[in-house]
């Protein structure tokens, strides 16, 4: 085992015993704990590859080269892979689901950035600024449209 000062110390305990309190990750990190139907999500869109599974399913259209993200019968976002452009939707849905799935769409897709709640208004941070989340919004090279 190699010897190293972590910077935080706390999180490389955490890690080791494979036990990460839910407030630690979401509190002090800002990065989205992903459940494994988003991870899945995540792979089909990467891969361009159609997929289904319980509430979601991605559909990749080869002549437009986009893969469309539904949850429950609502497109939640399209990633458009060629100018590498992602639009954003709830469909009016503003549930804790559509939330965690937009969060891990932008996990793996647009660095940096991040669907959150205050006072019940959902925001967009997206390189270092704060948007008001407004469905059709597309992040697209560092911008927001």
């Amino acid at each position: 085992m190699s010897i190293f000062s972590p910077i935080v110390p706390d999180l490389v305990y955490y890690i080791r015993v494979e036990e990460i309190p839910h407030k630690l990750l979401t509190k002090s990190f800002n990065f989205h704990t992903m459940r494994k139907i988003e991870q899945q999500m995540n792979r089909a869109i990467v891969n361009r590859n159609n997929w289904s599974n319980s509430n979601t399913f991605v559909e990749y259209n080869s002549s437009t080269d986009c893969s469309t993200i539904v949850l429950h019968r609502t497109a939640i976002a399209v990633y458009d892979h060629k100018n590498q452009a992602l639009k954003l939707n709830t469909g009016g849905w503003y549930s804790v689901t559509t939330k965690s799935r937009l969060n891990a769409i932008l996990q793996e897709l647009i660095t940096g950035a991040r669907v959150f709640q205050r006072d019940f208004t959902w925001y967009l941070n997206y390189n270092n600024q704060t948007h008001d989340f407004m469905d059709g919004m597309i992040l697209s090279q560092g911008e927001v449209v």
